[in-house]
């Protein structure tokens, strides 16, 4: 899967995490602006937790997935933060190839990249098109 733009890409990872909660049972809040360091809201069960999404279509020369961790901008592309700066509940990662891994961020320990490795793969969820 390719997309035009890193604008699309995270349009794309979105919808995919949207989705991903809603078929099991969350019901999901969307922020009104994108000045919280969280994309969504998701509550099940009476428990409110705020979501971050990535989205990776880089892999490394291993082959496994690899997500950066850091928000950047500006003219000089300056890293502005980064995931375990913040105060989000979980990290919801959509690869390319459709693999979707919920990592609660106070498991995550590296401040630029993640690879989605073996050491990753309890966080793996069944993507929300092998549900049907």
């Amino acid at each position: 899967m390719e997309f035009v733009d890193n604008k699309s890409q995270g349009n794309f990872g979105l919808g995919i995490a949207i989705a991903y909660f809603t078929t099991n049972g969350y019901t999901v809040s969307i922020p009104l602006n994108d000045t919280q360091d969280y994309d969504l809201i998701v509550e099940k069960d009476n428990i409110l937790e705020t979501v971050q999404v990535k989205t990776t279509s880089c892999k490394t020369k291993y082959g496994h997935y690899q997500v950066a961790l850091k928000s950047c901008g500006g003219t000089k592309g300056t890293t502005y933060k980064t995931v375990i700066d913040t105060k989000i509940d979980l990290l919801f990662i959509v690869s390319t190839d459709l693999s979707i891994y919920i990592i609660p961020r106070k498991k995550i320990k590296n401040k630029t990249t993640l690879n989605l490795c073996d050491s990753y793969e309890k966080y793996k969820k069944r993507s929300i098109l092998w549900k049907y």
